[in-house]
Formats: structure tokens, C-alpha cells, sequence
């Protein structure tokens, strides 16, 4: 398997998702903004998108990719048969909790939203709109399950390309909201059914291949099943929780006006750079990792997992160099239009500020659990999560009411950095990972030229001041121009310093 270019596929078809995310978040600003409605879609979308991004971003990975592999080695038949016992007992479960859940939704909503229980209007149309998202997260569940079939088989393509499924339907409902009005919220939660459903089809198109499915209405619990059960829920809780303290900060926001839609754009920001930094890297490197663990090919283990951590950083530090220096005139240029206004632009920028400190954490945690998760270990990272999640209630929910909304970043990053630390101490005493001396010159190296594009980049944004001040109806283009002379400054330093080799991309692992 080549690393970098395994990644870069998984990374290409990610970003053009992220990016159609862009455009349907621009959208949904210029015609919701922050408002009652806004707020409302938010925590509808919120709950069943928090599960997308639990399951089909590494994290079902994380507990069935180790496992599958070992029943590859044992034939096709073994292999099929323990896949479809997992997608029979996970079909019932999840149609189940989705049965349950539409019939107490009121609780539900009450519960991920308790701050919406005073305002009636905000309270009703939330409880309608979660009752029509909530499907999708039957659907992407599943569509995760052949996701995973697909990435054990190193097919990272289709899986990494799904998502864009469910931009590509609610922008398309977007582009035809002018003449919706107030219904446009309803119009876009269909959509995200009915997305959800369409991705689920596609995958089967593809899966087919290498795996034959066998729907079977009952409950048969093998050793083997029980095994992977007992490894997903830690696995779903610790490869997953930046999206667990995300939600949690949701809660919380909603006890503010306008807060739940300041975090919901702020959150799409960093999640372009977390999802190659951290969440293509890990979900390409599980599956050989896994082979490697199997066949104690001690070597290659060092290898890969040093190339994983040099190449999440070196996407990563940068990244939220620049985050940190832009942040305000990044949330104007792609959202600064129509119904959002100055202030939701300054109060979602400060949000993107302290979530872009946490970003390189974000990032290392994807890829230091699936260093664990190769390892048939998920309860050690599942307890560190733990940890860290209850860290940040206790900060968030102490500050809350003294400094507001702004509070659930900050606690988030900190939580974050506190996991990604103590994951490492962990992985170290354990003796499941150690440095390279390759990889801590590069390290520095990284570090080095993260400091000098920031520099540049800092002095570009200086020199276009006047072009993206938030009036400006051209500012998209002056930050886009900044970021790629930025960008391109960063790969030559790279170059020139040798923080990065052509020969690197040849490289087998």
C-alpha cells in the first residue's frame, strides 16, 4: 500500500464533500442566517450528521476493519458470513432505536436541545424536523458498514466519495428555495433523508464485489459478533470523541440564543483540514496496519505509524496556523452574505479561533487510536475519551454562564489536547508505538516552516486588508488568492528544507 497516495485519494473525494459542504453552509446562511429557524435545522441536522461522522469516519473502522481482516485470511466464506451476522444484528438494532426514538422525540429533543424548552415555536418545529432527519441515521449506519467492507479491501475511493451524495441533494433543494419561504427547513430535512437513503444504495452498488449480502430477520449472536459489539461501542466513543464533545457543546449553546448556528459554522471550517489530517490517515492506515500487527512485522508497524504522525502533522500545524491568524476574515469571505450578519461573522470567527488551537489534538487523536484499534485494543483510548469528554462538561458547563458560548471551543480544545496527550503517554508505556529519528527531524522541520508561512500569510492578510473587510463583495477572492500564496509558500519551504521529499509519494508501506 502507498500511504500518500492512498490518502490523497481518500483526501480528494473528502474535500470535494467538504467543499459542496461549503456551498450548501453558504446557502443555508444567506437564507436561514442565525435565527429561530436556523438554530432549529441545526439541531435537527445535528444529531443524525454527529452519527455520520461517528460511524462513516473512521470509527466502524476502527472496531470491524481488524476483525474482518482476520476472516479475509480465512476465505471469502468466512468473511462473508461473519459480515452478514454484524449487518443482520446492526439492521434490527438500528431500526429499533429509530422506532423508539420517533415515538419519544419530544424526550429526545428536550434532551439534546435543553434550551430550547422554554420556546415553544423553537421547541415544535426542532421535534418535526428531528422526526424527519432521524431516518438517516438508519440509513448512513448501514452505508457505513460497506464503507468498512470496502476500506478493508484498500477501496477508498467509493466510501470517501458517498458523502457528497447528501450535498450535492441539499443544495440542489437549496438552489429551489426562493419560493419555499419558512418551509425551506422541512424541504432540507427530506432532503436529508432521502440523501442518506441514496448513499446507502450507492454503496451497495459497489460492495457487491467482495461481499454478498444475506438479510436474515433474526438475532444470531456468535463469540465472534460479541467480540466486535464489545470493541464498537468503546471504539464509536473514542475514535469519535471530538464529534461526542461537539454535541456536547451543542447542548450546551442552546441554552444561548443564536450559539447552536456560531458553532455550527465555525465547526465546518476545520473539519476540511481534520478530515485529511486525521480522519483519511487513520481510516487508510487501519486496514495494513492491522496486516502488520497480525504478522508482528515490527518494522513495518514503526514505519507506517511515524509516516502517519509526520504526515498528520504536516498538514495539520499549518493548517491551524492559519485558522488562528484568519479566522474572522475566513467566516466573512464564505459566509458574510445575506442573513448573516456582522455579528454572527465576529462571534463564529471567535469560535473558529479557539477550535483551530485544538485542530493539530483533533487530528492526532484520529491517528493515535487507530494505533490502538490495530491493536484489538479500543479500551484504553475508549477510558482516556471518557476522561476527556467529562473534562469538557465540567469546564464548559463552570464557565458557561460567566463568559457564554465561547467557552464550548475553548473547552473542546483543551479536552482535546488532554486526550491526544495522555493517548501517546499510553501507546509509549504500552510499547505499541515508538519515535523514529527520521521522524523527529522532520517534525522540527515542520514546525519551522508552519512558523515562516504564518509569517507570510500574516503579512498577506495585512496587505489585502482592505479587500476582505466584510463590506467587500470581492473578498472570497483576495482570502482564496491568500490561502494558495500561503499554501504555496509553505510546500516550497518544505522543499527547500527538505521537511518533505518528492520520493516520499513513491514510498510502499
Amino acid at each position: 500500500m502507498n500511504l500518500l497516495k492512498s490518502t490523497g485519494t481518500f483526501g480528494f473525494y473528502t474535500i470535494i464533500s467538504r467543499l459542496l459542504g461549503y456551498l450548501r453552509d453558504i446557502l443555508i446562511a444567506i437564507f436561514l442566517g442565525t435565527g429561530l429557524l436556523a438554530d432549529a435545522f441545526f439541531v435537527a441536522f445535528r444529531i443524525p450528521n454527529t452519527f455520520r461522522r461517528l460511524f462513516s469516519e473512521g470509527t466502524f473502522n476502527a472496531a470491524f476493519v481488524p476483525s474482518y481482516a482476520s476472516e479475509i485470511v480465512k476465505g471469502k466464506k468466512q468473511s462473508n458470513k461473519f459480515a452478514n451476522d454484524i449487518f443482520n444484528l446492526l439492521f434490527l438494532s438500528l431500526l429499533l432505536i429509530t422506532l423508539i426514538v420517533q415515538i419519544f422525540m419530544p424526550a429526545f429533543v428536550s434532551l439534546i436541545a435543553p434550551g430550547f424548552v422554554g420556546d415553544i415555536d423553537k421547541m415544535e418545529i426542532a421535534i418535526t424536523l428531528t422526526r424527519i432527519t432521524f431516518p438517516f441515521l438508519f440509513f448512513i449506519c448501514l452505508a457505513s458498514f460497506f464503507a468498512a467492507i470496502l476500506n478493508s479491501h484498500n477501496k477508498f475511493a467509493v466510501a470517501s466519495g458517498a458523502p457528497i451524495i447528501l450535498n450535492i441533494v441539499l443544495i440542489l433543494v437549496l438552489l429551489f428555495s426562493s419560493s419555499l419561504g419558512d418551509n425551506l427547513v422541512y424541504y432540507l430535512s427530506y432532503g436529508v433523508s432521502l440523501a442518506g437513503l441514496l448513499q446507502l444504495l450507492f454503496l451497495y452498488k459497489f460492495v457487491r464485489k467482495h461481499y454478498s449480502l444475506n438479510i436474515k430477520i433474526e438475532i444470531k449472536v456468535t463469540k465472534k459478533v460479541r467480540i466486535f459489539f464489545r470493541k464498537l461501542l468503546p471504539s464509536i466513543f473514542s475514535s469519535g470523541v471530538t464529534q461526542i464533545n461537539i454535541l456536547v457543546g451543542t447542548i450546551i449553546a442552546s441554552f444561548q440564543a443564536s450559539a447552536v448556528s456560531y458553532l455550527y459554522y465555525a465547526d465546518r471550517i476545520y473539519q476540511i483540514n481534520l478530515a485529511i489530517a486525521g480522519i483519511a490517515i487513520g481510516v487508510v492506515v487501519l486496514p495494513q496496519l492491522s496486516k502488520h500487527v497480525q504478522s508482528k512485522k515490527k518494522d513495518k508497524i514503526i514505519s507506517i505509524q511515524n509516516k502517519a504522525l509526520e504526515l498528520s502533522l504536516f498538514l495539520s500545524l499549518p493548517a491551524s496556523i492559519a485558522l488562528i491568524l484568519a479566522s474572522e476574515q475566513i467566516i466573512s469571505a464564505l459566509f458574510g452574505y445575506g442573513s448573516f450578519n456582522e455579528t454572527a461573522v465576529v462571534n463564529s470567527s471567535l469560535a473558529l479561533y479557539y477550535f483551530a488551537i485544538g485542530l493539530p489534538a483533533f487530528a492526532l487523536i484520529k491517528v493515535f487510536s487507530s494505533f490502538f484499534f490495530a491493536n484489538h485494543n479500543t479500551k484504553t483510548p475508549f477510558y482516556i475519551s471518557l476522561i476527556s469528554v467529562l473534562l469538557n462538561i465540567l469546564i464548559s458547563v463552570y464557565y458557561f454562564n460567566e463568559i457564554g458560548f465561547i467557552i464550548i471551543p475553548i473547552a473542546t480544545t483543551i479536552s482535546s489536547w488532554f486526550n491526544g496527550i495522555l493517548l501517546l503517554v499510553f501507546l509509549k508505556n504500552k510499547n505499541l508505538f515508538s519515535f523514529s529519528k527520521i521522524f523527529l527531524i522532520k517534525f522540527v522541520k515542520i514546525i519551522i516552516a508552519s512558523i515562516l508561512m504564518g509569517f507570510i500569510f500574516h503579512f498577506l492578510l495585512n496587505f489585502f486588508q482592505t479587500e476582505l473587510a466584510f463590506e467587500k463583495k470581492a473578498k472570497s477572492f483576495y482570502l482564496l488568492l491568500s490561502v494558495l500564496l500561503g499554501l504555496a509558500s509553505y510546500l516550497l519551504i518544505c522543499y527547500f528544507i527538505k521537511a518533505f521529499k518528492i520520493s516520499d509519494i513513491k514510498l510502499k508501506y
